[in-house]
């Protein structure tokens, strides 16, 4: 019985999602993503409290998608949007849905400082290394030697500046409580990054601070592979640049849901 109610499960729309055809690209892991953040906010009863944020990128199309209340912000804006929305709502749930060429170059300063602050919001930051909306330039996380189109021969770092790990930066910021970094290549890691999902919702919910999760996702198109390849791509390229884990947690008496999801199999 068990088994079978883990199917339905599996096969049955989350109440926090339309129903709405995809318009993304074959192979993208935004469809993903936003699955596992339906199904983290039904299973917290917290579909009627949410306010979600996105800006401009492929994650504008979001409010596509979600079965709650979604607001679009200015390029790079969206944590400062995110911010005004939690300090008017302190009670709902606020996030920010934010690709890496958003976050990580024109919205820098914003979420440097919104990390610095403690703002009471939940980021989810999809690094999939490239402008994937605009034609596939070379975004602040490109790998070096990645082949982008602004860098045709492949990321130099004496040309093009180092991969920017932006997650662990912000861990250096006394107002972010919880940062880490998840994927979607395979099922077990789907698993645990929606653990890490849950885990930041749950630590906005106490007020404790600033909560991010990165997850490592595909762009097929930009990346020029099948959607197969390009989840072996994450898990044989840019894992080794981008470690997965939890990378802060202060709140120390919880279970590292990595260890707990692995623990699981």
């Amino acid at each position: 019985m068990a088994g079978a109610k883990k199917i339905r499960t599996l096969f049955t729309k989350p109440e926090s999602l339309k129903e709405t055809p995809t318009i993304y690209c074959p192979g993208c892991g935004h469809g993903i993503i936003h699955r596992l953040l339906a199904e983290v906010l039904d299973e917290m009863g917290a579909r009627e409290r949410v306010l979600s944020v996105a800006p401009v990128g492929c994650a504008v199309f979001a409010y596509h998608y979600f079965n709650f209340d979604c607001m679009e912000a200015p390029h790079g804006r969206t944590p400062v949007v995110a911010t005004g929305l939690k300090r008017a709502h302190p009670d709902c749930l606020v996030f920010s849905y934010q690709g890496d060429g958003d976050l990580a170059a024109i919205g820098t300063a914003e979420i440097i400082h919104c990390a610095n602050r403690g703002e009471k919001i939940t980021v989810i930051f999809v690094n999939n290394g490239t402008y994937g909306m605009t034609g596939g330039q070379m975004a602040p996380t490109t790998l070096l030697a990645q082949k982008s189109t602004t860098t045709v021969s492949g990321r130099e770092a004496a040309r093009d500046g180092y991969p920017l790990k932006i997650t662990e930066m912000l861990a250096l910021t006394p107002g972010s409580v919880f940062l880490a970094r998840g994927s979607i290549h395979s099922p077990r890691h789907v698993r645990i990054t929606k653990q890490y999902i849950r885990k930041a919702f749950e630590i906005q919910d106490q007020k404790l601070g600033f909560t991010l999760v990165e997850i490592l996702s595909t762009c097929p198109v930009n990346w020029k592979l099948s959607p197969a390849d390009s989840l072996r791509r994450i898990e044989e390229v840019v894992t080794k640049d981008y470690p997965l884990g939890i990378i802060k947690d202060t709140t120390s008496n919880s279970t590292n849901p990595s260890s707990a999801a692995l623990a699981e199999e």
